[in-house]
């Protein structure tokens, strides 16, 4: 399950008063009077929770082991955190989706992706949550796809239609109505669709994707396999 975050800012107000005019009447130019938006942010709840709590129970059981154990016990506990930890992180508090005005930066375990919008081909939601871009398929952690969500989504749907069979609410209501009942992942990739839709044709969202590895992520993850390799080697 996905939440985007907006700012508190709003959306709709420009980025502030024009200066006082020199002597020549110098003026800003166009982009600098375009609105300013805050970049939405699409995580998966559960799976922060998740990882905080396998965080907090790795901590207190190898922190333990290393002050408490005899032998290799410690060692063991050292290495295996500074195995675990890093990858812990990367696959549940790390993936994150950044919808801005000019760019999509999908944060997966290992790497970044920047997709500016014009390179952007589709985003779908099927048995995972994907976009296409530069003829590369990108999944994106960030928004899991939940098919007990979309079960429970379809029965809404149809219990919804049978209670209204001759459409006697709005147009309007039945529209929001039927997009709250649809599953948090499908309704994101939605939202992300119309977004890549309307910038699509913006000045300056044109490029290429780029991909930049997290090492930050596998240098310490790499580190902590040699030396509990090591540690089970020599012991």
């Amino acid at each position: 399950m996905t939440s985007p975050d907006d700012s508190s800012h709003d959306s709709s107000t420009p980025r502030g008063p024009k200066g006082p005019k020199g002597p020549k009447g110098s003026k800003k130019g166009t982009a600098d009077q375009e609105t300013e938006y805050a970049d939405r942010v699409y995580r998966s709840p559960g799976g922060i929770a998740g990882g905080i709590l396998l965080l907090a129970i790795g901590a207190w059981l190898g922190i333990d082991a290393m002050i408490r154990g005899e032998g290799r016990a410690p060692w063991l506990a050292l290495a295996g955190l500074l195995f675990a930890v890093p990858l812990v992180i990367a696959f549940t508090i790390r993936p994150a989706v950044f919808a801005g005005q000019d760019r999509l930066r999908v944060r997966n375990p290992f790497r970044t992706i920047t997709l500016p919008w014009g390179s952007v081909e589709a985003v779908r939601a099927g048995y995972s949550s994907e976009v296409l871009a530069g003829g590369a398929k990108y999944q994106m952690w960030a928004i899991p796809v939940s098919l007990r969500q979309r079960k429970r989504a379809t029965r809404r749907q149809a219990r919804a239609a049978t209670e209204d069979p001759f459409g006697r609410t709005s147009v309007q209501a039945a529209a929001d109505a039927d997009q709250q009942r649809r599953a948090q992942a499908d309704r994101s990739i939605d939202e992300l669709r119309g977004l890549a839709e309307a910038h699509a044709t913006r000045e300056g969202v044109q490029g290429e994707p780029e991909v930049r590895w997290a090492f930050e992520v596998i240098a310490p993850a790499v580190a902590g396999a040699v030396l509990l390799a090591v540690v089970l080697a020599i012991t």
